[in-house]
């Protein structure tokens, strides 16, 4: 099959020019955390969800906030408590005594952004009403079943420090995280200016710079970035090194894995590394776009085994032994 690299890569950098409006129009609330803004970002563009871990106070309410008014899309905030009901979510049917019949009314599930706050401190019932939103892209209230907007983001949150109170999310819920990016502290000259812009008292204004449909046709172009076959071989090799060590010069690994990569992880990887070929305007993957997102997509796909805590050997360190051991191309 023979692919016009060229061509693409020229529709590439016309159709991404977007990308530096879009990051320049967050860079004016959100100072320094580039990783988060870019991996928003892919999660956009790859119509996927992120699980962000992180102290509170790290901006992460902010961010999401920012991309729905640079995106002109609607926003809403989920803060999940113990006590919340799948109600509280997706919505329910409201008894209307005028018209003497039941009416559906729609929970903040239905926006092109939602922000699920803490979303470890929400009971099981909860999450697997978040579940089919985040997979099926619909949700049922009563017996009426809604297709929800497009894009649909779901950020998660999750507070790493307190684990009273909170219900650790299953496995079958945090892969249906695209991506789940740990967030770290401002570098000192960023948090000067954090602390500057707020006691000035306010943020510069945020502008609409894209239109939801832009995003839409943006996804399709993402789709056109190309990967060569010798790439795919570099996603498999990763994702398969997760599941059987042994066969890759890893067997040190076996006994510190549960459970490897599901099929889920090599899609998101191969997906979000032409998401970041994309935002580096670039109309092919190298093997470098696939390290910058591996971790990202596989610290919460690979299960370590109680060996693996004892000898306090984390997934990341786990990944980081595959990438350096597996042959890139």
């Amino acid at each position: 099959m023979d692919v016009d690299v060229r061509a693409i890569n020229e529709k590439i950098e016309r159709e991404s020019a977007f990308i530096d409006i879009l990051t320049l129009e967050m860079n004016k609330v959100i100072v320094g955390q580039k990783q988060m803004i870019e991996s928003l970002l892919i999660g956009l563009l790859g119509n996927g969800h992120i699980l962000l871990e992180g102290v509170p106070g790290l901006a992460k309410t902010l961010a999401i906030n920012t991309l729905s008014k640079a995106v002109q899309g609607s926003f809403s905030r989920v803060q999940f408590t113990p006590d919340l009901l799948p109600a509280d979510v997706v919505g329910t049917m409201i008894y209307n005594m005028q018209k003497n019949s039941f009416e559906i009314k729609k929970g903040p599930i239905f926006a092109n952004f939602v922000l699920a706050d803490e979303i470890n401190r929400a009971p099981a019932k909860v999450q697997s009403a978040l579940l089919e939103a985040m997979q099926e892209r619909q949700t049922t209230i009563g017996d009426t079943t809604f297709k929800l907007d497009e894009p649909f983001l779901v950020m998660a949150t999750q507070n790493p420090v307190e684990q009273e109170g909170t219900y650790p999310l299953p496995e079958a819920q945090v892969d249906r995280f695209m991506l789940k990016v740990i967030i770290d502290y401002p570098k000192l000259l960023d948090e000067q200016i954090i602390m500057r812009q707020n006691l000035s008292g306010g943020f510069a204004k945020v502008n609409p710079v894209i239109s939801v449909d832009e995003i839409i046709r943006a996804r399709e172009v993402v789709n056109e970035v190309y990967m060569d076959e010798k790439i795919e071989k570099y996603i498999l090799d990763i994702i398969f090194a997760t599941r059987y060590p042994e066969k890759y010069n890893l067997a040190d690994l076996k006994d510190l894995i549960s459970f490897g990569a599901s099929p889920r992880g090599s899609i998101n990887l191969a997906k979000a590394a032409k998401c970041y070929a994309f935002i580096k305007r670039r109309g092919y993957v190298i093997p470098e776009d696939v390290r910058a997102v591996v971790f990202d997509v596989l610290r919460h796909r690979i299960g370590i085994t109680y060996e693996a805590e004892a000898e306090n050997v984390t997934s990341v360190e786990i990944i980081n032994l595959i990438i350096n051991e597996v042959e890139v191309p």
